[in-house]
């Protein structure tokens, strides 16, 4: 229609040209619309506001109060239409500007929504209400809606009694299906808070799903079965298990009865996604399932899509069939894909993955099977989520494949391996091709030394080299980009973008060298050395911040995994590393401080000398005044770490006893976890072994010393499973042995420190 058109074209101008064009123009025209007596104009002015809200983000979100007062007044127009088309416009800018327009407008929205939720006078307005609030609880931050919470599902249940009485008697299900779907959002969002109103919902959903069978009813039925499953995942398998068998019954039901069911039926996708819900859920137990949910499962993640090449007469007499979609590969031929199918095949490998992820070796009787349909599919070009998703699923096929033993997994990388680089080498899709890169490191992880061979380490090292020369290259031609007499802000934000794309792809490439260092330590010290040149550019005083990180976290790795072999290229990184310590740039210090440590850890008697030099760089960093703020912290923390493995292992560099009380004083770390657990490993092997200076005379220190394990635990620095948690809680309970120390002790503790103590024993 011209309404739907006039919307699109207002999109696409909206997101071309920019709001700062565009907003001024098309403003003055809404509002004049909006105060039109025709219904057909407010309507209208309503419908553009929704459509040009993504191009004019920026530029409406500083009067996006006047905006959403002005938008809420219509969901009470006399006409249903407008209504609508409020509905319309708050559920648009609940997506467009979340999560800033939740948190500012959660109050008067949300209970606007509700409202119109309960107009009698016209059923698209409920269940376009009802769509609005999704979109409006799918972005808003769990805190917010809290408070609401007790209100939002009382209205939400009083509407599905009545809608579920008008299905009874008149068979009307438009506004159920949305209200069943707001339920399901609202239970995502909130999740364990939804335990209180379990009982009050299920079993009318039950009811839905058991009774719910007639064709025209499958949709209601399939958001139905994907509202279960969804509240069963927020409540948790507790709660949920007193229906889950209930619940696991009617899907087989399903499962069998519809076995015949057509490809386009609409309960198919939900059924495949509450499935994995399920498996989520009840993790090993849904093994026994796996027979009956994975024949429909293969059959949908196998579809092949319909594909035409076409001349341009062809394709203009097919244009109205739908589900066909077109891109011109010259001037007279257009490609084309029909898209129906794609969606489901989508969510379909995406549950796959879900499986070989919580099930790990239970899925094994199924991975050969899934790898040989998921690797041919990292040349599927039609559809990005199938490509991401298939790159994702290959470690976790080799972690389940594990258990059947080294040949039978050996044979199944080799099934994967070529593929995989050979996608690397040829993805066009930045945000495809880091998955596939992130994907590649993973299995290296899991399949360790001698996963690849020499031809694989040729070609690995070709195209690792090309995506460096390529990141240098194209920040040359951004900064020519920059001096061009067209550039300006808009630019500068497309230029950003693209750099933001190039630096994550680098991150990937670091990836990849470290799962290499991590397997096959100073063995692969030859292979890294055509890319060496490439690297030290990274680190150039010059580069960008970015560069000098991710430069220096693969010198990182080097020194980590290849020493002391790794000495011999201290020429290109040492100098750089210790004077990026004091760095601008936190990331760049982090990287450098991480470096001194393992230099300190592992590097051997050639670094020895870095360790004295380094550490008043270390202490001017964790003495600086905004050590603590929440952008340095992290840096902070790594300069505390390495100054402790400095002590650990290289002793005889520094003064240990004069260093010890000021490390004692910055303790405890607990944002970043690993190093967290370096230092507190530390702190246990000094009072394990009576350390004078950490004790204090007669034991005076020991009060602090509980502070700072009390501290970590409030602070989770540690989880509970890691052997370090056993020491320190027999660091505690050797206190605990001098009843007066004790006392002592405890007293100087505050209320959550002494539960954090009571915790951490009670875990160990």
């Amino acid at each position: 229609s011209n309404a739907v058109a006039g919307e699109s074209a207002l999109d696409r101008m909206a997101c071309g040209l920019g709001g700062k064009l565009v907003l001024p123009m098309i403003k003055e025209h809404i509002m004049q619309m909006l105060q039109n007596p025709d219904w057909k104009y407010r309507h209208a002015g309503l419908m553009a506001l929704s459509a040009i809200g993504e191009g004019c983000h920026q530029q409406m979100e500083g009067i996006l109060n006047e905006i959403v007062n002005f938008v809420l007044l219509f969901l009470q127009d006399p006409h249903p239409r407008v209504r609508y088309a409020a509905c319309n416009a708050v559920g648009q800018m609940a997506t467009d500007f979340a999560p800033g327009f939740q948190k500012k407008f959660h109050e008067k929205a949300s209970r606007a929504l509700l409202q119109t939720m309960e107009d009698q006078g016209s059923q698209r307005v409920q269940a376009h209400a009802a769509a609005a609030l999704i979109n409006f609880t799918e972005d808003c931050p769990k805190s917010l809606l809290i408070p609401y919470l007790d209100n939002l599902v009382k209205h939400l249940h009083s509407i599905m009694v009545i809608k579920l009485q008008e299905l009874i008697q008149k068979g009307t299900k438009l506004v159920l299906e949305q209200v069943v779907t707001s339920i399901a959002s609202v239970a995502d969002t909130v999740e364990e808070k939804f335990v209180p109103y379990y009982d009050l919902f299920m079993p009318s959903l039950k009811h839905i799903v058991e009774n719910a069978v007639q064709k025209e009813l499958r949709l209601l039925r399939g958001k139905t079965i994907e509202c279960i499953s969804l509240i069963g995942l927020a409540v948790g398998k507790e709660k949920f298990m007193q229906d889950a068998s209930d619940v696991m019954q009617l899907l087989l039901k399903t499962q069998t009865d519809f076995s015949d069911l057509e490809d386009d039926d609409p309960q198919i996708s939900y059924m495949i996604s509450a499935w994995a819900r399920m498996c989520k859920i009840l993790g090993k137990e849904f093994q026994q399932y796996l027979p009956v949910v994975m024949g429909p499962l293969m059959k949908t993640a196998s579809i092949k899509p319909e594909v035409a090449l076409l001349d341009t007469q062809d394709m203009e007499n097919m244009s109205d069939d739908d589900g066909w979609e077109f891109v011109s590969i010259g001037d007279q031929q257009s490609f084309g894909i029909k898209t129906a199918g794609l969606e489901e095949k989508a969510t379909a490998c995406q549950m796959l993955v879900c499986y070989a992820k919580e099930l790990k070796e239970g899925f094994v009787e199924y991975t050969e099977q899934v790898v040989k349909l998921m690797v041919p599919l990292l040349k599927f070009y039609f559809h990005d989520d199938i490509l991401l998703t298939n790159s994702t699923s290959m470690p976790l096929l080799l972690e389940c494949a594990r258990v059947r033993g080294p040949e039978y997994l050996t044979q199944m990388w080799h099934f994967m391996c070529d593929a995989l680089i050979k996608a690397i080498g040829t993805e066009p899709e930045a945000d495809v091709l880091s998955e596939i890169m992130h994907s590649f490191a993973k299995c290296i992880e899991v399949m360790g030394d001698g996963c690849l061979n020499n031809e694989h380490f040729e070609e690995l090292g070709g195209i690792l080299k090309e995506k460096l020369e390529e990141h240098f290259k194209n920040q040359e031609l951004r900064q020519v980009k920059r001096q061009d007499e067209d550039y300006d802000e808009q630019v500068e934000e497309s230029l950003q973008d693209e750099d933001d794309s190039d630096v994550y792809i680098l991150t990937k490439v670091s990836d990849i060298l470290h799962s290499i260092f991590s397997s096959y330590r100073e063995k692969v010290l030859p292979w890294f050395e055509r890319l060496l040149p490439l690297i030290v550019n990274l680190i150039c005083p010059h580069r960008p911040w970015p560069d000098r990180q991710w430069g220096l976290c693969i010198f990182d790795d080097v020194v980590e995994h290849c020493s002391p072999a790794s000495f011999k290229y201290a020429e290109y990184f040492l100098r750089p590393m210790l004077e990026s310590v004091c760095d601008s740039s936190p990331e760049v210090r982090q990287a450098a401080a991480y470096g001194v440590g393992v230099m300190a850890q592992f590097g051997g008697d050639s670094y020895r000398p870095v360790c004295p030099e380094a550490l008043p760089l270390l202490v001017r960093v964790i003495q600086s005044p905004d050590a603590k703020a929440k952008e340095n912290v992290n840096a902070t923390e790594n300069c505390i770490s390495a100054i402790g493995k400095i002590m650990k292992f290289k002793p005889d560099c520094i003064n240990v006893e004069e260093v010890l009380p000021h490390w004692l004083s910055w303790l405890p770390l607990h944002e970043d976890k690993e190093e967290a657990v370096h230092t507190f490993n530390y702190l246990c092997d000094l009072l394990e072994s009576n350390n004078p200076v950490v004790l204090g005379p007669n034991n005076s220190n020991l009060p602090r010393i509980l502070g700072i394990i009390a501290d970590g635990e409030i602070h989770e620095a540690i989880k509970h499973e890691d052997p370090c948690t056993k020491r320190l809680a027999n660091v505690v309970r050797q206190v605990q042995t001098s009843r007066g120390l004790w006392t002592e002790c405890i007293s100087q503790l505050n209320a959550d420190q002494q539960a954090a103590i009571q915790e951490l024993l009670n875990s160990a």
